[in-house]
């Protein structure tokens, strides 16, 4: 018996449909529901799946929604299950994220110093303005093409050496180049860790960025572009031009090809038991993309938000309109 059948009962034949928009409020907010984040309304409108034009005639299906006891509301935040705590602990963590965007600025300040780096964005949990004590800072870097593993291997170098290997503050697990931009992967994950990036250096590439990628509106047209709040001053740095020239030649081609295929074997070494699908997605590799994520987070959540949409169904005995 497979998932789907599992929820399945004599009475599903009798199901109401709801309708697009509050399917949408409903999916919504049981996908943030996986990461035990609850939304305020202007959230919820930000994250839906269809352009809104007057969020006020969705409000009026949320209140409908609420009186029906489809989802809650405590303290100004929507959820399906009437998880308190949930709201309680999102309140706490997008304080301290507010003190370790302060950190993620001062590391990305260093970040830019180093060769080949072009733009910095936060990712991950810190993105969404929450953090816990078990968070990690997440960067995603774009580089010089022909140049992103120098890059890469200098950096987890500096956070072996000057950091004794911690990844709080500096995990640099994605890397992709100027000529690469176009994110392979879509689905609602990948369109909301892109939407969701805070750029932290080079603004005007992050724009490049977002522009190129322009599919993740199909997923979240409502959710704007970050503003420069968090963006460090471009500023000359001495060393860094000239160990471009250094590295720019055929020495610096064949170091970057070097470091690629020292890091590529050191991965199949250490993940060894990945089939070469699950290889590939959960550590893609190549010469102008990097993708360091072995516990294939992506692929838990969305089983995750199958199953929370199915058990939401068969819960309230409700179909749930694409």
């Amino acid at each position: 018996m497979n998932l789907v059948s599992a929820f399945i009962s004599p009475s599903s034949a009798e199901e109401t449909a709801l309708s697009q928009t509050e399917s949408l409020v409903i999916r919504t907010l049981l996908y943030f529901e996986i990461f035990n984040h609850p939304l305020l309304f202007d959230e919820i409108i930000q994250c839906m799946g269809k352009p809104v034009a007057q969020p006020e005639l969705i409000k009026t299906q949320v209140e409908q929604m609420l009186r029906k006891g489809y989802i809650h509301e405590h303290r100004g935040y929507y959820l399906v299950n009437c998880n308190k705590d949930a709201i309680q602990k999102r309140i706490e963590g997008e304080k301290l994220a507010h003190k370790y965007l302060k950190k993620a600025r001062f590391f990305s300040s260093i970040i830019a110093r180093f060769p080949f780096i072009r733009s910095i964005c936060l990712s991950g949990s810190i993105s969404k303005y929450y953090m816990d004590k078990k968070s990690d800072i997440d960067y995603f870097i774009i580089t010089k093409p022909g140049r992103m593993w120098v890059a890469r291997t200098l950096l987890v170098l500096f956070k072996k050496i000057f950091l004794l290997n911690s990844k709080k503050y500096f995990c640099v697990n994605y890397f992709i180049t100027e000529e690469s931009m176009d994110v392979r992967v879509r689905n609602i994950y990948s369109a909301m860790e892109m939407s969701s990036l805070i750029p932290t250096y080079n603004y005007s590439k992050y724009e490049t960025l977002m522009s190129i990628n322009a599919w993740v509106k199909d997923f979240y047209p409502n959710f704007p572009n970050r503003g420069k709040e968090w963006v460090i001053k471009n500023r000359t740095y001495f060393i860094k031009p000239l160990l471009e020239r250094f590295f720019g030649g055929v020495v610096g081609e064949k170091l970057d090809i070097f470091c690629y295929r020292l890091t590529l074997r050191h991965w199949k070494k250490k993940f060894s038991h990945f089939d070469p699908s699950t290889f590939d997605h959960r550590l893609r590799n190549g010469r102008n993309e990097s993708k360091h994520h072995p516990l294939g987070y992506q692929q838990i959540v969305l089983q995750k938000l199958l199953q929370k949409t199915q058990q939401f169904e068969f819960t309230h005995k409700l179909s749930l309109s694409e």
